[in-house]
């Protein structure tokens, strides 16, 4: 069995090192590793696993939040959350950088998307906080941070990822997510008020006139948040009314997404075209990488790879925190080097079997893992999120990654929580469905 194992790593990075595409580096490896080491007809059975992963009901719902999230990107929403905002912020230390954690947090339960997200985001409020004299440093550093909540609060691509090819009920995952995803960002704006409260030159002295802005006004600015109060309404409350399954759900919030941008008068051909090959390109990347890991995932446990690998860990005899321990660590490593939905693919199938056999629950590993994607979202040299980031201010990527460091520290100390408090996690997902 350690022949099998060495060549499906030999093979794997071999094919990564040539510049090969991710998903037809998964399906290569899984295609060799049969040939090599089993007499099948692949064939026959190479067609048989696309159809049947390609077909999976549970995946409808990932090209309808791609197509929202298009859509949404193209529209004025980002405009209206920050005026919606704005002066309920500058109640707390820290005035309007709670807008980058507040409005992220608003945006991820309407877009599914950490990169749309921090894009959308990042774009009503960058130039707005720097010309208004906030710290460059904690305002590009809290959006970075707080970017990466796109992937934790439902509706989550990496969610319905982690549940087609990991087999878990995706409305489960969705629930779980809430909580974990409010608990983080409240801790990103705790360490916002600390930060601060503790260098009073991050905020300028102008803006303690925000504190004064009259009750009226504050309840007035409510309007502007009805937009994405509306979208999230679709899209979450359809599904936790029992309404609508969660592709269904998608379906609802792509019409409500159109709608907000016909109302806003976003609309154009042009518009609509952008749209429309936007999400092509990106469905098209994300199955192909779907499709290269099912098949992997399939010839890996055809050769009992997973067991064998479950079966090395467990002789280490090591804890169950000290599991997840060193997990943290080796997705830290790999966010240095691959983005967030190729760590899941490639490495579901081994390490799934062996959290499973430690007595984690599937649900929670679900929350994990997407937690583990949010730190490569910001982890150089590839984290995306900070090249979105660059986009945006043009800085450079060591300099981002340096003011997003704390934010990272953050969600490596929540993981950690997570693992020695897991009701965390799972109480939602109990109480509303057993």
């Amino acid at each position: 069995m350690t022949i099998e194992v060495a060549a499906l790593f030999a093979i794997l990075f071999a094919l990564l090192a040539c510049g090969v595409w991710i998903g037809l580096t998964l399906a290569l490896t899984a295609t060799l590793l049969l040939a090599m080491f089993r007499s099948i007809p692949l064939d026959k059975l190479l067609p048989q696993y696309a159809w049947n992963i390609l077909t999976t009901q549970e995946l409808l719902a990932l090209p309808l939040f791609i197509l929202m999230g298009e859509l949404l990107f193209r529209t004025r929403l980002s405009r209206s959350l920050f005026q919606g905002l704005a002066p309920w912020a500058g109640l707390l230390p820290g005035r309007l950088l709670h807008v980058n954690v507040i409005g992220c947090t608003i945006f991820a339960a309407i877009s599914g998307s950490s990169a749309a997200t921090t894009q959308v985001i990042g774009r009503m409020s960058l130039n707005e906080l720097l010309r208004r004299g906030y710290s460059r440093d904690i305002a590009i550093g809290s959006l970075a941070g707080a970017g990466t909540l796109g992937f934790l609060i439902p509706p989550s691509n990496i969610m319905i990822i982690y549940g087609v090819l990991g087999d878990v009920s995706i409305l489960k995952l969705f629930t779980a997510g809430v909580l974990p995803g409010l608990l983080l960002a409240a801790t990103f704006m705790t360490w916002v008020m600390l930060h601060t409260s503790l260098d009073r030159t991050m905020v300028p002295e102008t803006e303690a006139k925000l504190s004064q802005v009259p009750w009226s006004e504050r309840f007035a600015a409510l309007k502007d948040l009805a937009p994405a109060l509306f979208l999230i309404a679709c899209v979450l409350g359809s599904m936790y009314g029992g309404l609508a399954t969660p592709s269904e759900a998608a379906a609802v919030g792509v019409l409500g997404a159109g709608l907000v941008a016909w109302a806003q008068g976003s609309m154009s051909q042009q518009v609509m075209r952008d749209v429309l090959i936007g999400s092509v390109v990106t469905c098209s990347m994300i199955a192909l990488i779907v499709l290269g890991a099912s098949i992997l995932g399939n010839a890996a446990a055809f050769l009992g790879i997973p067991q064998a690998v479950a079966a090395f860990v467990k002789g280490l005899g090591l804890s169950p925190f000290m599991l997840i321990v060193v997990l943290v660590i080796f997705y830290l490593v790999l966010g240095c080097f691959l983005d967030g939905f190729s760590m899941i693919v490639m490495t579901l199938p081994i390490v799934l079997p062996i959290v499973k056999g430690a007595g984690f629950d599937e649900i929670w590993f679900g929350i994990f893992l997407v937690l583990a994607v949010e730190m490569a979202q910001i982890t150089p040299p590839v984290g995306f999120n900070l090249f979105v980031i660059q986009g945006l201010t043009e800085d450079g990527l060591g300099y981002i990654a340096r003011v997003t460091m704390p934010y990272l520290m953050i969600m490596i100390g929540f993981v950690l929580l997570l693992t020695l408090w897991p009701g965390i996690v799972t109480i939602l997902p109990r109480v509303l469905y057993g």
